[in-house]
């Protein structure tokens, strides 16, 4: 086996790998995201300590926090599953080429 016929049989394999790691690392912003969330309810826990009476008030403030925090979170298996199925391999890609669309297909009309 020559060295072409070998970069051609693993380039697909390095494709699919290259995949798997980029979900991966899309998917460590949700650690950034519970962080972000222990930090809104640290904080309100030291706010409540800080000033009892406006308690209701920060509440609200806390479970906005917590919403926008998790909203970013979400973006993360949204871009792992991006990743995943967005990119393809030139083989997949080639063998998609080859079948044509119906819409390409030529009807013949008789003539009016």
């Amino acid at each position: 086996m020559n060295d072409k016929a070998r970069d051609e049989n693993s380039q697909p394999e390095m494709l699919e790998g290259a995949k798997a790691m980029g979900a991966g690392a899309a998917t460590i912003a949700s650690a950034g995201a519970a962080v972000g969330i222990g930090n809104v309810f640290s904080s309100l826990i030291h706010s409540v300590a800080r000033n009892p009476s406006l308690a209701k008030q920060l509440f609200g403030y806390a479970i906005l926090g917590f919403a926008l925090t998790e909203a970013i979170a979400s973006f993360a298996p949204m871009m792992a599953f991006l990743i995943l199925s967005v990119f393809r391999s030139k083989k997949e890609s080639f063998s998609l080429k080859k079948q044509a669309p119906l819409s390409h297909n030529k009807v013949e009309t008789a003539p009016c």
